[in-house]
């Protein structure tokens, strides 16, 4: 099902989703989350394997728009291509759950830095920051019923609009880099050796995670492209020009402050950093950055959430009531669950004891999952030969490279986000099915599984159970 002809994106829209998507509240945290946990050998190392791993990603992303143009909103499509009903369903469900975990993030750190200013809104979690961040999140889910094209054309201007408070960063702490400070953190104040350096790359590597999901926002939308081939490449120049951002702005902290100082600063602590340089009033011009950034971030989250959880119900993996559009062809009754359930998770952040991370850390523990799969589906083409016709070897040698590599990086990320993030993965997956099963039951289906779909819903159920009970006891704590 096509988009209606005036409610197509541009080239230059699709990017758009893809940098507005990826750009938000991580990067302003990066000095701090990179502080916290390694150096700057640990960082060179933990954004060289997320660059080339995600890098192969967006490659995957990009051959399969051009192998399999007819399935729309890839994320969800591709996992159900490859893998069946059941693993199709958990793509589109942890990635609908994951943009709405992104979502509280974002909503959280808009609070966390008005209460730099305005301590009634403290962290971010205090009554007043909750009800002010409900009241945001429904003031956009009316912007958004307004239309899709228009709420994208904002997530553009949005775009445009954070890049340039970046940019100021960037030239800023360049000028003021010293190179004695650098070379204090260059191993993160701990012994130079492999061990102690590679246990400093693991604790990082979640949080790239977290900056690069956005990365599909050109696929996702692929049934609203002026033209089908710019989807794949709007990914790829998304993708490199946002991993520009994230280098720069880490490594040239560590020439600001000491790994110990960059560690203890507030969130947004960019602007932290920025105040070190140049006083005061770098503080307040990142925190106004901030919050423009992560408004047009939050919108681009709300608009992926509710296209994959509308095309999963198009297409009949959830309730068919999932797909009710409004006058405006926006996916209305998704967007109602998507807002819903995200007013459900910021009344969970008044019990969380660092809601931020928590929510930056679920969202790459849910959205990798669907990315697995994803490079999984490109692996599994070239494997097989499916597409490729004889003479494309080089390309089909290609796809494998690209898609092998993806797939070892996803699933290594996932070990890596250790037990405690799978397991409260598990405890929004399980409910999530319930989903499945309304689905299913509508199609008149007698068996909602087969035999492998159901071993894995019963591995689901069990390390829901779980976590359920860690949190119950206090072993488990968010």
């Amino acid at each position: 099902m096509n988009a209606p002809k005036d409610q197509t994106l541009s080239f230059g829209a699709l990017i758009s989703l893809v940098v507005g998507s990826m750009i938000g509240s991580g990067i302003f945290a990066l000095p701090s989350a990179f502080g916290r946990t390694t150096g700057a050998v640990g960082a060179v190392i933990a954004w060289m394997i997320a660059g080339i791993g995600m890098l192969m990603l967006a490659f995957v992303f990009q051959t399969l728009s051009r192998r399999k143009p007819e399935l729309d909103s890839g994320i969800y499509a591709y996992a159900k291509a490859g893998f069946g009903n059941y693993l199709g369903f958990v793509s589109a469900v942890g990635y609908w759950i994951g943009c709405c975990l992104a979502d509280v993030a974002c909503l959280v750190l808009i609070k966390a830095t008005l209460g730099q200013f305005f301590p009634v809104f403290g962290d971010g979690t205090t009554p007043v920051a909750i009800v002010s961040a409900s009241l945001l999140l429904w003031g956009v889910h009316v912007l958004i019923l307004r239309g899709i094209k228009e709420a994208a054309a904002l997530n553009t201007i949005a775009t445009i609009a954070k890049l340039v408070p970046i940019a100021t960063f960037i030239v800023v702490v360049v000028i003021g880099f010293r190179r004695d400070v650098f070379a204090l953190n260059l191993w993160g104040g701990e012994p130079a050796t492999v061990s102690s350096v590679a246990s400093q790359v693991r604790a990082t590597m979640l949080v790239t995670v977290f900056v690069f999901v956005g990365i599909e926002g050109a696929s996702v939308y692929s049934r609203y492209a002026r033209r089908r081939e710019d989807v794949g490449l709007a990914t790829v120049l998304g993708f490199l020009g946002v991993l520009c951002l994230l280098i720069l702005v880490t490594m040239f902290s560590y020439g600001i402050l000491l790994r110990p100082d960059l560690a203890a600063l507030a969130t947004p602590s960019m602007a932290g950093v920025m105040e070190a340089v140049v006083g005061p009033w770098g503080r307040v011009f990142v925190s106004v950055g901030l919050l423009i950034s992560v408004l047009g971030n939050y919108l681009s989250w709300s608009l992926l959430a509710a296209e994959v959880l509308h095309s999963a119900a198009r297409d009949r993996t959830m309730p068919i009531g999932l797909a009710r559009e409004n006058a405006n062809g926006v996916p209305a009754a998704a967007l109602w669950l998507t807002n819903l359930l995200i007013q459900l998770f910021l009344l969970v952040t008044w019990f969380a004891e660092y809601a931020f991370i928590l929510a930056l850390k679920m969202t790459s523990s849910m959205t990798l999952v669907p990315y697995l799969l994803v490079a999984a589906y490109g692996l599994k083409l070239a494997w097989t030969g499916e597409t490729y016709a004889s003479g494309e070897s080089k390309s089909r040698r290609a796809g494998f490279v690209c898609g092998a590599i993806a797939t070892v990086y996803a699933a290594g990320m996932l070990y890596s986000g250790g037990m405690k993030y799978l397991l409260l993965s598990a405890l929004l997956y399980a409910p999530g099915s319930i989903l499945f099963f309304l689905s299913r039951r509508e199609q008149g289906h007698h068996r909602t599984f087969n035999r492998a779909e159901l071993l894995l819903f019963a591995v689901l159920c069990v390390a829901a159970l779980a976590a359920l009970y860690g949190l119950v006891s206090g072993t488990l704590v968010i």
